[in-house]
Parts: C-alpha cells; structure tokens; sequence
C-alpha cells in the first residue's frame, strides 16, 4: 500500500511537470513563431525563413529546460519505482514506456532548431501530450488494487476514442505546419465546408515548409475542417458512451469528465479563431489537449477491455 502511494504521488508530479512542458513548449513555439509577435502572422514567415526571434520572456527558454530535465529526473525515479523491489504491474508497463517516449523526445530535440520539418514539430507535439498521458495512466493503474464494477466498452466507446485521437492528431499536425493562419472564420473555412482535393496533401508528415500558411491556403484549411468535424464527431459519440454507461457510475463519470473537456476544448477553440488566435488562447488550446488525452485514459481504465 504504501510503495502504491508514492509510485501514484510520483506519478502525479511527473503529470504535472509533463502539463509543465506542454505549456511552456507552447508558449516558445508560439511567441517566437506567430502568436506573439507584433506582426503576426508574419513572424511564421520570418521563422521559417531563418529570421532570428526572441520570446517575449527571455526566460522561457530556461524554464522550459528546468522542467524538461525535472519531468526526465522524475520519470527515472518513477520507472524505477514500479519496477523494483518487484514489478507493480500495469503501472510499471506505463512507466517504461513513458520513460521510453522521454528519452526518444530528448533525441528528437536535437533536430528541434529547425521548424521547417514538419515531422520534428509533429513529433514533438503530440510527444509532449504522450508525457501527460502516460503519467496519469500510471497514476491511474497504481491504486491499491479492489473489486471495481467496469462498463464494457463496445464499438461506439472505440469509435468516440478514435475519433478523439484524430481530432488531436489534426491539431498538432496544423501546430507543426503553422496552419493557424489559413482558417480565421467560423464554422465554415473562408466560406468552404469540405476541404479541396489539393489540401489533402496537407496531411503528409514529412513536407519541409518554405513559408507558412495564408489566409485561404487549401492545405491549412482542409486540416481546420478535418479536426474540427473529427471533434464534433467525438463529442457526439462521447455522450452516447456516457449514455450507455449511465448504470455503471464509475464509466459514465469518466465519459461524462472527457465530455466535458472537449465542448471547454472546443469553446476555447472557436474564442482563439473568433480573437485571432492570441497566445494566450493558444497555449490553453495545447494544454486542453494533454487534459482530453488524459481522460480519456480515465475511461479506458472504467471499462472492459
């Protein structure tokens, strides 16, 4: 019991430093490339392009490594944790793999000077919320084990999962390509309501940006329509999921908690486009996202597999 508590108390605090991470990574990516800057969207351009830019606290830089390197420090000492004297297990599973996801970020970041590759800036996205969600489905899977009344999943519980996982997915990759800028209205996209065959090629990783998105560009607005249909979709499914669950407390909770976060995430949304995305909103948006993934863990973990 009580090697269980410190490995959840430890879990939590790599959680926490994990959320730490996404928002200050956020807040340099998004000052010193767009949101920040007095010319936005011109800053995007002058990054792209090799411009040198500074964020508007110089110390973010800093921070950003102090907690990096705390959140690393943290996860050692938890992987450790749940690995010895014995493996406490499903925790000990989750905690390699957060472990695993930290070193290979801290890999990547060699190749984080340059944010013309859109694979690095995806990676490092969607890694930052990977931190958050495994750090929780540590915290959640190292309670002292007791009998739990579970819902069984079922087709619409994976489909809502799924599609919240592509409604994530579509954000970061519109973070990576600095797509903000090309759909500033709602909830059409410069009066389109399916993206052009030509803005497919948009969901290609591996491009190499020359400039960033305009205002109108296909490839940023077919990205816009598809995260924005892929979270109204996942909210709809989400309440049938809590729905279904109603006579299983602990499973409908949990549904109804990752409902929740993705009408805030969708309202926090739809409030940055209709401001013309300020950092403020911005850095929310990303940190609404590691919330989202991490209750959906919390229902994953109520029902039967």
């Amino acid at each position: 019991m009580r090697r269980e508590r410190q490995v959840r108390a430890l879990a939590l605090a790599t959680c926490l430093l994990g959320l730490g991470v996404v928002g200050v990574s956020a807040f340099l990516r998004l000052s010193g490339a767009g949101l920040g800057c007095a010319d936005w969207p011109g800053c995007y351009g002058q990054i792209l392009a090799g411009v040198p830019s500074s964020a508007p606290w110089a110390g973010a830089r800093l921070l950003h490594r102090i907690v990096a390197t705390s959140a690393l420090l943290m996860g050692v000492l938890l992987a450790w944790r749940c690995w010895r004297p014995q493996p406490l297990q499903p925790a000990a599973r989750y905690a390699s793999l957060l472990l695993a996801l930290m070193l290979f970020l801290s890999v990547v970041g060699v190749w984080s000077a340059d944010p013309r590759q859109v694979a690095v800036n995806f990676i490092n996205l969607v890694g930052g919320l990977g931190l958050v969600t495994f750090a929780w489905r540590v915290a959640i899977t190292s309670e002292p084990a007791r009998l739990r009344e579970r819902g069984a999943g079922g087709p619409v519980c994976r489909a809502a999962l799924a599609s919240l996982t592509l409604a994530v997915l579509l954000g970061a990759l519109i973070g990576a390509r600095y797509a903000a800028p090309a759909c500033g209205t709602l909830p059409a996209c410069e009066g389109h309501w399916w993206p052009a065959l030509q803005g497919w090629r948009a969901l290609n990783p591996l491009d190499v940006l020359s400039s960033a998105s305009e205002p109108g560009e296909a490839g940023g607005m077919a990205l816009h329509l598809l995260h924005r249909y892929a979270a109204a979709l996942a909210a709809v499914l989400f309440a049938a999921v809590a729905f279904r669950q109603r006579r299983v407390p602990r499973a409908r909770n949990a549904a109804l908690g990752v409902l929740a976060l993705l009408l805030l995430e969708g309202a926090i949304g739809v409030l940055s486009v209709a401001k013309g995305f300020p950092l403020g909103l911005a850095v929310a948006h990303n940190l609404g996202a590691a919330l989202l993934l991490a209750a959906a863990a919390s229902l994953m973990h109520s029902i039967r597999k």
